[in-house]
């Protein structure tokens, strides 16, 4: 999508979401996501003047997630904030992330041991984004993607998205043995003229 002409414009705030993966020695996996908000001009907060550059938000999960995707450990930390000494003591609510499966109701697990003041609104939002960023730093590597699955399970990305249904064009050219589209009706044939 493009910006169509438009008058002159000015960069107001700026989110940056950033999560990384990375395998371990013991067959784990450590996720590390990342929430930073910059302004793009000096802020003046309860606590002081938020200088531009300075971040108003910058937040840190970290899990470690076995090859099911179940969370085996979770932690948080909160560099930037604009309630120092209120905001990063939340007494570390993001361990109630241990047990939640990230291909299995995590989004809803999170609301539920999370949501409103359990947790920190951003934090929350930032586990959002984790169940589609793990499974493609896992895709290929833990998840089978395969045409051709020893199993005899379809991949697991196929009904996930609207590109990958098992009715659609996508499916029925890379993953052939898994179409389910309607056969093509055949043209009626002539009426006969006997």
């Amino acid at each position: 999508m493009s910006v169509s002409a438009s008058p002159a414009r000015q960069l107001l705030h700026r989110r940056s979401l950033d999560v990384q993966v990375y395998a371990r020695d013991d067959g784990l996996f450590d996720v590390e996501a990342e929430l930073k908000d910059l302004k793009n001009c000096d802020l003046p907060l309860a606590a002081g003047l938020r200088k531009v550059g300075e971040p108003l938000h910058h937040m840190r999960l970290v899990l470690v997630v076995d090859r099911e995707l179940t969370i085996r450990s979770a932690g948080s930390s909160t560099d930037w904030m604009p309630y120092p000494g209120h905001c990063e003591h939340h007494g570390d609510a993001y361990r109630a992330l241990v047990g939640l499966n990230l291909f299995k109701g995590f989004r809803a697990g999170v609301k539920e041991r999370l949501a409103g003041v359990k947790g920190c609104t951003h934090l929350t939002e930032l586990c959002q984004i984790l169940p589609t960023a793990v499974i493609q730093a896992l895709a290929g590597v833990v998840l089978d993607t395969r045409e051709g699955s020893a199993d005899g399970r379809p991949p697991f990305q196929l009904d996930r998205c609207h590109a990958l249904r098992a009715d659609g064009p996508v499916v029925q050219t890379h993953y052939p043995r898994w179409y389910r589209g309607r056969p093509a009706t055949p043209a009626p044939l002539p009426a006969s003229s006997s």
